[in-house]
């Protein structure tokens, strides 16, 4: 597959549904937003990029904390949907810009703090958009980073890849903690700290989110259905399809 295919794939997949991820209470809510409102409250006076920032929830978190905020996304149907909540909120210093986690359209040391939540186990090069991430932040400018974690046992972690990958075409991957360390280190960045938590899908909404065809929503009921007594207690899996999932928490710093 090259890049632009899945570029592609990724803002059809999301383009159609960016009223619902507004409205989606696993992303209105959290306490990743709880941390990232705590930790912005230092920054009162910078310019912070949202990478992949989806239907703007951490936009419009850090737009209460900093001066300004560029949310940046692949797709324009979802910026269309932050540009018109941020009015709707009264949140000002709000832009938005179109492109790629990979090649971000912007100046080096433009950025005082870059951020992104649950965007990127969508990116098809995450070496490379953390490698712009430090090119675009300012010197001791910091990055964090808050997705879905995949578990380090190889058995947890096949399980998540397929149930995600069945309920949405343009998964690509949720990495282990040691995962991430090490993608930070390679892009040259320094991980101040990394915090994890556990987050609840309700299988319902989690299907109706991405409108996955019924015959792979039936795929993933029968692969839960299969799954062994550890994987099934590992992801507190429910009778309805429910389960729960590692979420991760991330600082990381450029050199100053």
């Amino acid at each position: 597959m090259t890049t632009q295919s899945h570029h592609d794939n990724v803002e059809k997949q999301f383009g159609s549904q960016a009223s619902a991820y507004l409205s989606s209470a696993v992303h209105a809510a959290g306490r990743d937003l709880q941390r990232l409102d705590e930790r912005l409250a230092s920054f009162p006076q910078a310019h912070v990029l949202d990478l992949g920032c989806g239907a703007g929830h951490a936009s419009f978190v850090a737009a209460r904390r900093v001066a300004q905020v560029t949310a940046y996304d692949l797709s324009a149907q979802m910026l269309e949907v932050v540009s018109t909540a941020a009015k709707e909120k009264g949140l000002n210093n709000i832009t938005t810009r179109q492109g790629y986690a990979e090649a971000l359209p912007f100046a080096a040391e433009s950025f005082d703090v870059v951020i992104s939540r649950y965007s990127a186990h969508h990116w098809h090069d995450v070496g490379q958009a953390l490698r712009d991430v430090k090119r675009v932040l300012k010197p001791g400018g910091i990055f964090i980073i808050m997705d879905v974690m995949a578990p380090g046992h190889p058995v947890r972690d096949i399980w998540l890849q397929t149930v995600e990958a069945l309920r949405d075409t343009s998964h690509v991957r949720n990495y282990a903690s040691g995962e991430w360390l090490s993608l930070i280190d390679d892009a040259g960045l320094i991980t101040r700290s990394l915090v994890t938590d556990r987050l609840s899908l309700e299988f319902s909404s989690w299907i109706a989110r991405m409108r996955t065809p019924e015959t792979l929503s039936q795929s993933i009921r029968l692969y839960q259905q299969s799954a062994s007594g550890d994987v099934q207690a590992y992801f507190e899996l429910q009778e309805d399809g429910s389960f729960t999932s590692d979420t991760i928490f991330a600082e990381a710093q450029k050199a100053g």
